[in-house]
């Protein structure tokens, strides 16, 4: 019996060691996963914090956007309302343009028939404008306005 005792004293005192040994691995097992979950919450909130990050960068950089669009398209509209004014404008000026050609040949043909009428008798006067003096023609031509641009404004 003194070796089965001394063997279970043996094993016994084995179990201790054992047991004790076991329990500082268990510790330092749960020393290593605290260490392992405090690293990963912080890594998780640096992660968070890269991501709001970046997040409110996009905010940032649409605000932004809006704003060069707004400006861009005021620019635009001011752009386009110039050139509408310019078109306008245009217009009325190639009407004034063609009134006064025709009336120019008007005023022509009036000289070449009173030169053809008269070509022995010099009782027409020029001014040096061009404008026929002593004839009745003249007043009807030189007293017509040119056309008024508001009959062209749609």
């Amino acid at each position: 019996m003194a070796s089965s005792s001394g063997t279970s004293s043996g094993s016994g005192s084995y179990t201790l060691q054992n047991s004790g040994s076991e329990e500082d691995l268990q510790q330092l097992m749960d020393q290593r996963k605290r260490k392992r979950m405090i690293s990963n919450r912080e890594s998780a909130r640096r992660s968070r914090m890269r991501k709001q990050k970046h997040l409110d960068d996009l905010m940032s950089q649409l605000a932004h956007q809006r704003k060069e669009n707004n400006q861009i398209l005021t620019t635009m509209n001011v752009t386009t309302q110039y050139y509408l004014n310019v078109e306008a404008e245009n217009l009325i000026l190639r009407a004034q343009v063609a009134e006064l050609s025709n009336r120019f040949e008007s005023l022509t043909q009036i000289i070449s028939f009173l030169n053809a009428n008269n070509s022995g008798n010099s009782q027409i006067e020029y001014m040096a404008d061009g404008y026929i003096m002593n004839d009745s023609w003249n007043y009807v031509y030189s007293n017509q306005p040119i056309m008024n641009a508001d009959i062209l404004q749609y």
